[in-house]
């Protein structure tokens, strides 16, 4: 679904800012993401993207500014906010001594949701997962795609309108990949709204229908992917706008080894 502009925005973010002593690490951000679209945030390390998502999710208090999702302003409503969001964090910290089956549960019964309800959805997301078979497992023993995978299951356990997913590809081998990728388009042909940062240009370009660029904390390009990439391929237009060198390695001709 490419969102709905009729709607109001799913994230509206509104002079976001955040340093860390004289550091900035976001300044001042402005944006709409509309509802039902999936929506890539890309940059650089240390470009500000997963401090954004931090503070949109109620994980870091902003020094100033407003991130609104739902139509609810985080910090000023956050148990509402996070009612409406799913989030999955770069560095995933879940109870490993639990088993996948119960870590679902002890997340939807801690949501306050009706356990025949928290069981059906269990059972329905560890089999689209490909989890079922290691649903009694403990998570310890999960290898880094299925860690993925079940800390996904429980961000979508109570189908949230908001879905964040910090760098949810990362160390995630191709079937894992596939398998997250073909939910989250489900997910957002529904109406949902997934944002996700990455660093994958081509998973970003092959699934998003917009995008926006950060560099050093600021927004330097938001829009569709065909507006952003102008022609070009996304890698290209990224390179191009983060001000980086075409070529970064030619400083290293003695790697050469032609001439021997």
């Amino acid at each position: 679904m490419a969102g709905n502009d009729d709607a109001p925005p799913a994230v509206s973010w509104r002079g976001l800012a955040k340093s860390f002593g004289t550091k900035v690490a976001v300044a001042d951000v402005d944006l709409d993401i509309p509802a039902g679209s999936f929506f890539g945030l890309v940059g650089p390390n240390g470009a500000g993207k997963t401090t954004t998502l931090k503070m949109t999710t109620g994980l870091l208090r902003p020094d100033r500014g407003t991130a609104v999702v739902d139509s609810t302003d985080v910090w000023r409503d956050p148990v509402t906010a996070k009612a409406h969001m799913g989030v999955l964090p770069e560095e995933l910290r879940l109870f490993e001594r639990l088993t996948g089956e119960e870590l679902l549960t002890y997340n939807g019964l801690l949501r306050g949701m009706d356990p025949t309800v928290v069981a059906d959805r269990s059972r329905d997301l560890l089999g689209v997962l490909g989890l079922a078979d290691a649903a009694r497992t403990m998570v310890v023993d999960y290898s880094q795609g299925m860690r993925k995978k079940i800390a996904l299951a429980c961000a979508l356990l109570h189908a949230p309108r908001v879905l964040f997913l910090d760098e949810p590809f990362e160390s995630v081998d191709p079937v894992s990949a596939r398998t997250i990728r073909q939910v989250l388009e489900r997910y957002t042909e529904s109406g949902a709204t997934v944002i996700f940062s990455s660093h994958v240009m081509d998973t970003v370009q092959r699934v998003c229908d917009r995008v926006a660029v950060m560099h050093a904390g600021r927004l330097v390009a938001a829009g569709t992917v065909d507006e952003v990439r102008g022609g070009r391929s996304l890698e290209d237009a990224f390179v191009a706008l983060v001000g980086a060198s075409a070529d970064q390695s030619a400083g290293l001709a003695w790697l050469d080894t032609s001439s021997d």
